[in-house]
């Protein structure tokens, strides 16, 4: 109820031996109420400041035996269908069976039956890096990871999940509260504090399937950047690299003019033809 009380001994700057180890109005980060600037009895070996709160405030005991341990053969059924909108598929972690019975029977073994959705909390933890009995006690966390590598060629057919398991947490626990008012005007309140095991799901998934347009785009896009890659590194080693002069001389032949060559004989001047002398006689 709403009241005075001593605050618990584990709060700092709780401890007092007298009225001035309590400033009237203090509080902490860590306090359960206001201090009224009293200090009082809290059992027989320590003196705590008075507060304005919730009392008798909350001893903070932790449990001495495993509450959950009969949770060990509890049984966990997951549903879960993932939609690829993309390609109009959907599809269930639930097999298709018309044996009314089976999810009553079949439990989740990673070799052999993998695809069943009904697990064994004390399995499921043991697959997780656990052990279910420190659980038991303080409670926990455990991840649960459901991925889907599906290819839609084949029809879904080649669609099934996967389970992986990770310990996340190894103690968890959450308070609540019931408020009231009692007939004398008192605001009163019933506070639990619940240990549990919390199963936390997550689910990824990638499909694919073959597109003629799409397949066409991606080898474009590959020769094109193949030669975008061929005329950069042709730049390099042109004119970055120490041995451009050997990449230059081995990609490249040098084209030269062919060579004038003279004629080394000397042309005589053609003779003239002897004029025939006439004789008069």
């Amino acid at each position: 109820v709403q009241d005075r009380c001593p605050e618990h001994p584990s709060i700092p700057l709780a401890n007092c031996w007298a009225d001035e180890d309590c400033p009237e109005g203090e509080t902490g980060m860590h306090s359960h109420g206001i201090k009224t600037g009293q200090c009082v009895e809290f059992n027989r070996t320590h003196r705590t400041c008075e507060i304005q709160g919730w009392c008798p405030v909350e001893s903070g005991t932790m449990p001495m035996k495993p509450l959950l341990i009969q949770a060990e053969n509890f049984t966990l059924f997951i549903k879960n269908t993932v939609t690829f909108s993309k390609f109009n598929f959907s599809k269930s972690n639930a097999l298709d069976t018309w044996d009314a019975t089976y999810f009553k029977r079949c439990r989740y073994d990673s070799r052999y039956s993998p695809y069943c959705p009904v697990f064994r909390i004390g399995e499921l933890v043991a697959a997780a890096g656990g052990v279910f009995e420190d659980l038991a006690l303080l409670g926990g966390a455990v991840g649960i990871r459901i991925h889907w590598n599906c290819d839609l060629d084949a029809g879904g057919s080649d669609c099934r999940p996967h389970y992986s398991f990770q310990l996340q947490e190894r103690s968890y626990n959450f308070r609540t509260a019931t408020h009231w008012w009692k007939a004398s005007g008192v605001e009163a309140r019933s506070l639990l504090k619940l240990f549990g095991v919390r199963f936390d799901i997550l689910v990824t998934g990638q499909a694919g399937k073959f597109g003629l347009i799409p397949t066409t785009i991606t080898l474009g896009t590959g020769a094109a950047w193949l030669g975008v890659i061929t005329f950069f590194c042709d730049l390099l080693l042109l004119y970055v690299d120490e041995e451009a002069h050997f990449y230059w001389s081995t990609k490249y032949e040098e084209a030269k003019a062919p060579k004038v060559t003279t004629n080394s004989e000397e042309t005589e001047p053609a003779s003239t033809p002897p004029h025939m002398a006439s004789q008069v006689s």
